[in-house]
């Protein structure tokens, strides 16, 4: 009786360190998917990056916050490879300095983004100074283009839940980036090149800059486009990839 006793004391004792594990990794699985990025959904914010299709198509943009010696050569490019669709995605307090450029920009038939006003992570910000940049922005471009723009991208794409919710508020639709062509770092052309082309696939959006700082995509962009072009690309906008793909939805905090 006594060796029968010990025996299921032992078998109790392996049953409760079985449970304690389990419940232990239970937990830890738990806290980490607190911590998880949530991946937004149709219901809730959304932040458009990608279409899903198996179209060959993309879409090429630049972020433009400070400078004017960048702009007209990128449009020459796109213009001389007959490149019809392209977005920028403008700060307003540059747009404000520069309004000639976003003229031009508009005139030779390109789409025209919000940036934001201030170039300040969003997501550092209370609600309120969010609302007034955003509120800002969009008056501005709208003073000089005569169209409210439609299409926001957060400074240095920073944005979480509140952003997005804050942007719908205002009629935005927020738009990250699927390629990074890191064209700011200026690693030089052929990186930019392959940054691009060597990742390149159906829906992506690229994003480039049209800033002073990227001193090296002006370059780089004919052949990004001559080399897309001979994998069988075509470029879009970002309203015709979300118009005719199912888009992905990045994710977000």
């Amino acid at each position: 009786m006594k060796f029968f006793w010990v025996l299921r004391a032992k078998k109790i004792k392996q049953l409760t360190i079985i449970l304690l594990t389990a419940f232990f990794c239970a937990s830890l699985l738990y806290l980490e998917r607190s911590h998880l990025m949530v991946f937004s959904t149709p219901e809730g914010p959304q932040a458009f990056h990608k279409a899903e299709t198996d179209e060959k198509v993309a879409a090429l943009t630049f972020n433009i916050s400070w400078g004017e010696q960048r702009v007209k050569p990128i449009i020459d490019v796109l213009q001389s490879k007959k490149v019809e669709e392209a977005t920028f995605f403008i700060s307003a307090s540059w747009a404000e300095r520069h309004p000639e450029l976003v003229e031009l920009i508009q005139e030779a038939g390109y789409h025209i983004g919000s940036h934001g006003y201030q170039y300040k992570n969003y997501t550092t910000w209370e609600d309120e100074k969010i609302r007034k940049d955003l509120r800002q922005s969009q008056q501005v471009i709208s003073s000089i283009t005569g169209e409210k723009p439609t299409l926001l991208r957060p400074p240095n794409g920073d944005f979480d839940k509140r952003v997005l919710n804050l942007a719908e508020s205002y009629d935005y639709t927020v738009v990250h980036w699927s390629i990074n062509s890191r064209d700011y770092e200026n690693p030089g052309v052929d990186a930019i090149v392959r940054q691009v082309v060597d990742h390149i696939s159906p829906g992506d959006i690229v994003l480039m800059h049209a800033s002073d700082s990227a001193k090296q995509t002006h370059k780089a962009l004919p052949i990004i486009i001559d080399q897309l072009k001979g994998k069988g690309y075509h470029f879009r906008s970002i309203e015709e990839l979300m118009a005719d793909a199912h888009p992905t939805h990045d994710e977000i905090k």
